[in-house]
């Protein structure tokens, strides 16, 4: 049976994304509102697809230019995030030539940044900085790479610094700049059961595993619980740039997912957080 679910899940996947692609290469090239819109309901469709079931926690900011930043554990955040509002996502370089992932984040209108280069990093920033002032929701992964899931990975300020530039002045007169809203993406359960520190790297992408592989043996693994926290939101103010603004967002994500895999917010029922919190108090 796993892999028979795999084996529909692919297909499905690749099927689905193959007949998506037309529909929102032309939104783009209209600019209308579907090309927004579109990923967002596509994505979100892919989770109950595939079992994805997101508990989502505070309110996100909407109807401006915000940057979201969040914690960074699978391929799977991307299908968290998009399905959860309409968004628009900032990667490294290399994932544009990802097979299937690449083509997804094109048409999800990816700024992509070469961060190994620092002139380029510097344009990426004002690409970001341009979008946001355009009224676009961003989500940035400020660690850099993806974690095991069970912990926070040191966040990096320089893609932040497009928070640093006005965007205009508010009604009282004072300088306005964007926020930066800090989210939690915390990876809790699968089958209704509590998802262990040993079973988070069924799900978790990192270090040197094989995509292709991961992701077979996901769709073998079966259904997931998150949890999404919006945090409130942090602005640039004097004494407070980017890298005070990481610093801030990353204990709070922190903070949002260590609540979040103790079972604090007893993600399915009570019986469920009474489990989760034994298996996480045994490890």
């Amino acid at each position: 049976m796993p892999t028979l679910r795999a084996f529909f899940l692919a297909t499905a996947f690749v099927s689905l994304t193959l007949l998506s692609a037309p529909i929102q290469w032309l939104a783009i090239r209209l600019g209308i509102s579907l090309q927004k819109s579109y990923p967002h309901a596509f994505h979100a469709f892919l989770c109950r697809l595939f079992g994805i079931k997101i508990r989502v926690i505070g309110e996100p900011v909407t109807g401006r230019g915000v940057l979201l930043v969040a914690n960074h554990t699978s391929y799977f955040d991307i299908l968290i995030m998009s399905s959860t509002l309409p968004v628009s996502f900032v990667a490294k370089l290399e994932v544009a030539s990802w097979p299937l992932f690449g083509l997804m984040s094109r048409l999800q209108r990816t700024i992509f940044v070469d961060r190994t280069k620092r002139a380029e990093a510097a344009k990426g920033a004002v690409e970001i900085r341009k979008r946001l002032k355009a009224g676009d929701a961003l989500v940035l992964f400020p660690e850099g790479t993806t974690s095991d899931g069970n912990r926070i990975l040191p966040f990096k300020s320089a893609l932040m610094g497009a928070v640093e530039s006005e965007i205009g002045i508010a009604a009282d007169g004072q300088v306005e700049y964007v926020p930066v809203q800090p989210v939690s993406i915390s990876y809790i359960g699968f089958y209704g059961m509590p998802l262990g520190r040993e079973n988070r790297p069924l799900y978790a992408w990192y270090g040197d595993m094989e995509l292709a592989d991961h992701v077979w043996e996901a769709f073998k693994t079966g259904p997931l619980d998150i949890v999404v926290e919006f945090h409130s939101p942090l602005r640039v103010s004097a004494g407070c740039g980017r890298k005070q603004i990481a610093l801030q967002a990353e204990s709070m994500i922190r903070a949002g997912q260590t609540r979040a895999l103790r079972g604090d917010w007893g993600i399915v029922d009570p019986a469920f957080a009474a489990a989760h919190a034994a298996a996480q108090a045994a490890e």
